[in-house]
């Protein structure tokens, strides 16, 4: 089958960051032809001029609709798209040159209908960005699952870097309605279906994702709600892992209440992990900053998502 690659981008008040991604796509080392779908989720602050700008330099469509969430103007992208494998990403990515290339590379010499690749940290990002990106990947934090190793069980690809092809799409549906956790369920759906996947871990990104610390919070403690949901709906998924953050912050919490009535020695193995965590983020991002923020990032991390974890599995029906 030949490969036509459409590049479905949703996006909500950021015409910065399609700016910069639409830049990154114009100098991709790849010889055929691709299209990109830019789909405005309702937004204020509109990215159509920013589009218009590359229509010399790139096969763009623009679409503007009313705001209803990633998954759905995702769908949405892919069903007017013209490809038949449908490459999804966020609007705060930025694609390295090689990109596309690694793609096709790896889906003809092993196709699988779906696939997803990692996201690492741009030398332009801000310390803290940089920080993020370290907890959400490093095997001391998330163990891995989101593109550093091979060895984590069948991969489940993330909507920022997202790959599925027309065919499986159409059986599938796309994304489902959730508004986070969106894209593992689609991972399920498609295991359902008889679909593969596969991590290209070549095909990376640069991923912004947020800016600042109350932002990453968000996202995570979203991250946490949607997990019991999605055990509840493939029981057969759900692993004692994903009670890990919330052990972590209850252990914490538990350690620090301790420490007032002279147990202080609860907290040492903390301390310890904490500064494991500095030492590794400062071998692998050479700033002292990185590493002290990745404490920062980390503990957020955790209490987002083990606390938005906490409330859906025992307070939302």
């Amino acid at each position: 089958m030949k490969l036509k690659f459409s590049i479905i981008v949703p996006v909500y008040n950021r015409p910065q960051e399609i700016d910069e991604l639409l830049k990154s796509l114009v100098e991709q080392e790849f010889i055929d032809s691709f299209e990109i779908v830019i789909v405005e989720d309702g937004s204020q602050n509109s990215s159509e001029d920013v589009v218009k700008s590359y229509k010399n330099k790139l096969s763009i469509q623009y679409f503007y609709k009313d705001n209803s969430g990633a998954g759905a103007s995702r769908n949405f992208g892919m069903e007017r798209a013209n490809g038949n494998y449908f490459i999804i990403l966020d609007s705060d990515v930025i694609v390295p040159p090689h990109y596309l290339s690694k793609v096709k590379k790896t889906l003809q010499e092993n196709y699988t209908d779906a696939f997803g690749g990692p996201d690492a940290a741009h030398h332009s990002f801000t310390p803290l960005q940089k920080a993020i990106n370290y907890s959400m990947t490093s095997v001391l934090t998330t163990g891995g699952i989101r593109g550093k190793k091979k060895g984590v069980g069948k991969f489940q690809p993330r909507s920022f870097n997202l790959g599925i092809s027309k065919e499986a799409f159409e059986k599938t549906s796309g994304f489902s309605k959730m508004k986070a956790g969106e894209d593992i369920d689609l991972t399920f759906r498609l295991w359902e279906n008889e679909f593969e996947t596969q991590l290209i871990e070549k095909a990376f990104v640069y991923h912004k994702r947020r800016s600042t610390i109350k932002q990453f919070f968000k996202q995570t403690f979203a991250f946490g709600t949607a997990r019991p949901i999605l055990n509840k709906k493939y029981p057969k998924t759900a692993k004692i892992t994903y009670w890990f953050p919330s052990m972590f912050i209850i252990g914490f919490d538990t350690s620090i209440i301790l420490s007032f009535f002279g147990y202080w020695q609860f907290l040492v193995f903390y301390s310890f992990y904490f500064l494991f965590i500095f030492i590794d983020s400062l071998s692998q991002n050479k700033n002292s900053k990185v590493a002290f923020l990745s404490i920062i990032t980390t503990f957020t991390q955790f209490y987002g998502y083990g606390l938005g974890f906490l409330e859906s599995k025992f307070l939302k029906k």
